[in-house]
């Protein structure tokens, strides 16, 4: 079984006048070929959030998710001690919005699915044939938008994809998703990078970066 968790950091506002939309976008796909490092991931997830901000002595509220905006930088490196041995992989691709076609900017969803898109031609699938492929998003769209996003990423792998590898899109809750958590961390990270040129949590994880590039440069 391969598991891959896709999330976005950033926004897609583009009124950079009126208001104060972020500069660039990200999308970024935590991959992992096997079920014993998924559930590793996500035993990493429930450890930092059991020992380091839900512990016994620091349980004013219970922090059910991890976040990459509200997570502390030594909570961040914790988790990613506890999940360093494991087999994964990071790919992301940030948007530089003000670079974007202005006829664009007005199809949010189009964007969207094209950045995610380009993201997922990354994954090496050519060596997943015959093995099951889950696509694991944080469900952040409608119904429609579900259904859209579904069919534009099956009919762009049409040709990538042996036919006899079964293929799943799931839509989840990321507050009850630990998988969906560990990439918003990472995602965040390469964000930051770009957005703010805040390199210390990415320079945590960079090797286990395996595409990182700017869209529209």
């Amino acid at each position: 079984m391969w598991y891959l968790y896709l999330d976005e950091s950033g926004d897609l506002g583009f009124d950079f006048v009126n208001k104060k939309p972020s500069k660039f976008f990200t999308v970024t796909i935590l991959a992992m070929s096997s079920q014993d490092a998924n559930r590793k991931m996500i035993k990493a997830v429930k450890k930092t959030l059991a020992r380091k901000l839900n512990s016994r002595g620091n349980r004013k509220r219970i922090v059910h998710e991890l976040k990459g905006t509200s997570t502390t930088l030594e909570v961040k490196k914790y988790f990613y001690k506890c999940a360093e041995n494991i087999k994964f992989g990071i790919y992301s691709l940030t948007l530089n919005k003000k670079r974007l076609f202005e006829k664009l900017t007005k199809d949010k969803e189009r964007v969207y699915n094209y950045i995610a898109r380009h993201v997922i031609d990354q994954i090496p699938f050519e060596k997943a044939s015959g093995i099951r492929v889950e696509l694991i998003l944080d469900k952040c769209k409608g119904k429609p938008e579900i259904e859209e996003f579904n069919r534009y990423i099956r009919s762009q792998l049409e040709a990538r994809i042996d036919p006899s590898t079964p293929m799943d899109i799931y839509h989840l809750e990321s507050n009850s998703n630990f998988g969906l958590q560990a990439c918003d961390l990472f995602c965040w990270g390469v964000f930051q990078k770009h957005e703010r040129k805040n390199l210390d949590w990415f320079e945590v994880y960079k090797e286990k970066v395996i595409f990182d590039e700017v869209y529209l440069k």
